[in-house]
């Protein structure tokens, strides 16, 4: 069509091109004409054809570009139309119809009046419910559907072929699911999916001040309707529904979980607060019970038993009958119990009774308001304390009735007891007669305590002034007796009446510490040396008898029969039909009231992980670290979760991370772990760089081996030793944690565990693991050999830059790492033997633990230094770049060799160039200002690499 043949109608808000030429390849007939009608009165437009008498009719109308909605992939299309009885022709009507052809064609853009009938697609034949005969009009309406729109626009065709038909109107439309708030959830407009997405997926928001466990979700329907919401958000405590939102609840009323429910008055006893409460706290003087729900009334605390009267029953055999009446105000609460404590006085003095005494039915939990004493002694005074106690009574001093009440003052200590120990620590706490009231000044004691040595004639007391009935006395000596004395003082300091002389001694174990200083005589030099001939004889013997029974990289690698089977004592969680079952075996539950979350300290693959304190009752309050489980778990992530639990909970030993408890009964779960203050060790190291002597640090190695004996002897494989897996307490004893890559060992012969895939930490993992993906012990003593070698490098990471396939390609070829800077000979010795190529060369565990005792107990064999290059170890690319040009500055060499530190230390002391730094000595570096003795040895050794590479270059060159 040209432009002149072209009319262009606008009706009902639709552009309509009519296309009045008839040329090839464009068969447009014009034959549809725009007639003026007039209908019960009102005049309006049509498009009308009626050619009923001549042959092959084909006319088409076509409308103007239609932009679509992207969501809109199915529209719908409604017609009002007028067709004419063929037979009101009579015998004329050669080709006459009464159907004609709704067509679509779609497009990214407006092809303006260019037509092709070829780009159209049928869509329906339309034929009318009634036809209009020459005396009566009626007006068809039909509705067709044009699916699976995915272009930005489309047109519509009306084809006729030889009908006599008049079109009204058509209107072009999408159904829509209306913005709507269901359950507390907004949902915004929703266009209907097609026949291929008859339910529409929408996530919603929750309303101000709701919340939603999980993603609120409703569907749309292809007809526009909402079905099946799933989610329900609820308002959070302190708000309640009204009217599709949240608002807060009045004063006086409050709410204390996010749910459906309505705010609810404040209880008995609690202070009415503003509004939005979450709970109604108590008044003053009145308290709930650790079992009363938060949510419950207050309760005040019972007042004293009265009339209490003690009856002599059988004077001759020491018997006696107390007896009393309930206190006057039982603060409301129904669970009231009585105590009855005891003391006995020989003049001024007085004391526990102790456990001669005995009681009928018992002297503590009593509910009926009488019991029977008996064992009591003649000629003595004794005193009866009779407390009312409810579940209240925890939070301020029980009121008391005395029978022949005494003054003291300070009160007495009546006794003391062991609580824990160690080889190098001592827990006491002890009894106080009467106990203070909440109310009063707190009470202060003195303690004194010195070692027991009759041997010497000047003896040392150590006193220490305390504010609580219990202490925990550290850097004891081990297998020690210690006799230790505690008096109450008054409030102006005069100490009171003292417990008896008690003696308490210190385990016998002992640990290594990294700060042992001790001499070592030369008798115990001269036997650990003899020691070590024996051990090493004994070890070349079992290498030469294991060396006939070699059978490839995969034979075994126990050398004896005995060990081929060991007794397996752990567990694999992942045996386990319901891998709950095996974390409530392992694992304590513990309640998530005793726990207190502080700070995030990192992340792990399943949640945060936080610093925290754990008290549970009968404890003490102790540090620990809490990994959480994030929300929007799986049922799988959360059992992958908890088997790590179900591991550690099966070790005990002081160098694997010790598990307090687990947190599975409740919404969000917990893995409790020991809190180790300086985190990971490679981080550690890193932190403090040079700052540790080659004794300490090979007292950590010791600690880990140790802590790998204890696994390997359990049949355990561990998979993904490395240093950033060892955490730090503040006593740098190092412990092995992270146990997610961790297997048992099977019970063939080779031990080995296969693995179906996951990644493997290459630069940490045997060859044969990674060839053949089988582990053992002896991979694990590979890995072993790294973090030593990342240990005494101070957190350097292996193979430095090298890409996981070089360090592959290296370790086939034969290499190994080189020594680290300082680092002794005899430990790097220790390392080439943890990576050599046949694994059942390699030493085991307790091998290696002894080995490092050896060294430990003899620091003088430490002191030969390995040969360190430091063209290897710094990993310095040359003195210059990788692409060849010189280093460009001071500060650009001393990050290559993470010393950056120290760039304000060279340019202060005039330090610019190059060529400056080749000039420096040792003197010089001291000078400027670097202290450590592990920097000032790395960069030494970087300058002594430039100057050495330097004159290689320059040899080269000519």
């Amino acid at each position: 069509c040209t432009l002149s043949h072209v009319t262009t109608i606008i009706y009902d808000n639709y552009y309509f091109n009519v296309c009045t030429s008839n040329l090839v390849d464009f068969v447009i007939l014009f034959q549809w004409e725009v007639v003026q009608r007039t209908l019960n009165g009102s005049q309006f437009y049509t498009y009308s054809v009626c050619n009923v008498g001549e042959r092959e009719q084909d006319n088409w109308l076509r409308t103007t570009f239609i932009q679509r909605r992207p969501a809109a992939s199915r529209v719908f299309v409604e017609l009002q139309f007028i067709v004419r009885d063929c037979n009101s022709f009579g015998d004329s009507s050669v080709t006459c119809k009464e159907t004609f052809n709704l067509f679509t064609s779609e497009s990214d853009a407006d092809v303006g009046t260019t037509f092709r009938k070829g780009q159209f697609k049928k869509v329906a034949t339309i034929a009318p419910d009634e036809i209009t005969s020459k005396n009566e009009l009626h007006i068809n309406t039909e509705t067709r559907v044009v699916e699976n729109l995915s272009r930005k626009g489309f047109y519509l065709a009306f084809q006729d072929i030889g009908a006599c038909v008049a079109l009204l109107s058509a209107r072009v439309y999408y159904k829509t699911c209306p913005a709507t708030v269901k359950s507390l959830a907004s949902f915004p407009e929703t266009v209907a999916g097609g026949e291929n997405q008859a339910l529409r997926e929408v996530s919603g928001v929750c309303m101000d001040n709701a919340i939603s466990e999980e993603l609120p979700r409703i569907y749309c329907t292809v007809d526009g309707e909402w079905v099946v919401p799933v989610g329900q958000c609820q308002c959070k405590s302190g708000y309640e529904e009204v009217k599709d939102a949240c608002q807060e609840c009045q004063a006086g009323f409050f709410k204390a979980a996010a749910s459906g429910d309505k705010c609810e008055p404040c209880p008995a006893n609690t202070q009415k607060l503003n509004s939005g409460a979450l709970v109604c706290p108590c008044m003053d003087g009145f308290y709930r019970a650790p079992t009363d729900p938060p949510t419950g009334p207050c309760s005040g605390l019972p007042s004293a038993p009265r009339d209490l009267v003690a009856t002599t029953t059988q004077l001759s055999t020491g018997k006696l009958l107390l007896s009393w009446q309930p206190p006057e105000d039982t603060g409301g609460r129904s669970d009231i119990t009585y105590s009855i404590e005891c003391q006995r006085c020989e003049g001024v003095v007085c004391q526990s009774c102790g456990e001669k005494i005995r009681y009928e039915p018992a002297s503590t939990g009593l509910t009926d308001t009488k019991v029977s004493v008996s064992e009591l002694d003649a000629h003595l005074n004794y005193t009866f304390t009779v407390e009312a106690h409810s579940g209240v009574s925890l939070f301020a001093s029980q009121i008391r009735n005395i029978l022949y009440p005494l003054s003291s003052d300070p009160p007495k200590i009546t006794s003391m007891r062991l609580v824990e120990r160690t080889s190098t620590s001592l827990s006491l706490s002890w009894d106080v007669f009467p106990r203070p009231r909440v109310q009063s000044r707190p009470i202060r004691y003195e303690l004194t305590y010195r070692k027991k040595d009759d041997n010497l004639d000047v003896t040392t007391y150590i006193v220490l002034i305390l504010e609580k009935n219990f202490v925990q006395i550290s850097k004891l000596a081990p297998g020690t007796a210690y006799l230790f004395r505690v008096q109450a003082l008054s409030s102006d300091g005069t100490p009171g009446g003292s417990s008896m002389e008690e003696q308490f001694e210190t385990s016998l174990e002992e640990r290594l510490t990294q700060n042992n200083t001790a001499v070592i005589s030369c008798a115990a030099v001269g036997g650990a040396a003899m020691l070590f001939i024996v051990v090493m004889v004994l070890f070349l013997r079992r290498r030469k008898r294991n060396s006939h029974t070699r059978q490839g990289p995969e034979d075994t690698y126990f050398s004896s029969s005995e060990q081929l089977k060991p007794l397996k004592t752990y567990v694999d969680p992942h045996t386990y039909e319901d891998p709950n079952t095996a974390v409530l075996k392992f694992a304590t539950e513990i309640h998530p009231s005793h726990i207190t979350k502080q700070k995030v300290i990192g992340a792990g693959e399943f949640g945060e992980v936080y610093r925290g304190i754990l008290k549970v009752p009968g404890r003490k309050e102790v540090a620990v670290a809490i990994k959480t489980l994030k929300p929007g778990y799986s049922e799988k992530q959360r059992q992958d979760f908890l088997s790590e639990a179900s591991i550690m909970g099966q070790f005990s030993h002081q160098n694997i991370i010790r598990l307090e408890g687990v947190v599975t009964k409740f919404k969000h779960a917990m893995i409790v772990t020991e809190y180790m203050e300086n985190g990971a060790l490679d981080r550690y190291l890193r932190d403090h760089d040079g700052e540790f002597a080659s004794f300490q640090l090979v007292g950590m190695l010791r600690g880990i081996a140790a802590g790998m004996k204890y696994l390997s002897d359990m049949s355990y494989v561990h998979r993904d030793l490395a240093a950033r897996n060892i955490l730090v307490n503040n006593t740098l004893e190092c412990k092995v944690s992270d146990f997610g890559l961790s297997r048992v060992l099977e019970d063939d012969p080779e031990g080995t565990y296969t693995t179906s895939g996951g990644k493997i930490p290459i630069r940490w993992t045997a060859p044969e693991a990674i060839a053949y993906r089988k582990f053992t012990s002896a991979s694990d003593v590979w890995s072993f050999g790294i973090v030593m070698w990342e240990v005494m490098a101070f957190g350097e990471r292996p193979y430095w830059d090298m890409s996981n396939h070089e360090v592959m390609k290296a370790i086939n070829e034969a290499f190994r790492l080189p020594a680290p800077m300082d680092c002794p000979s005899a430990v790097y010795q220790l390392m080439l033997q943890c990576w050599l190529q046949d694994r059942s060369k390699r030493p085991r565990f307790g091998d290696i633990v002894n080995l490092l005792d050896k060294l430990l107990r003899s620091p003088d064999s430490l002191k030969t230094i390995a040969d360190f290059d430091p063209r290897v170890s710094i990993r310095l690319p040359s003195t210059s770049g990788s692409d060849g040009s010189p280093f460009r500055s001071v500060s650009e060499w001393l990050e290559s060799i993470k010393m950056s530190q120290y760039s304000e230390n060279f340019t202060c002391a005039g330090v610019v160039t190059m060529d400056q730094v080749l000039q420096m000595k040792n003197e010089d570096i001291k000078n400027i200002g670097v202290r450590l003795p592990g920097h000032l040895k790395r960069i030494a050794y970087s300058i002594l690499g430039l100057k050495d590479q330097t004159s290689t270059l320059s040899v080269f060159a000519v």
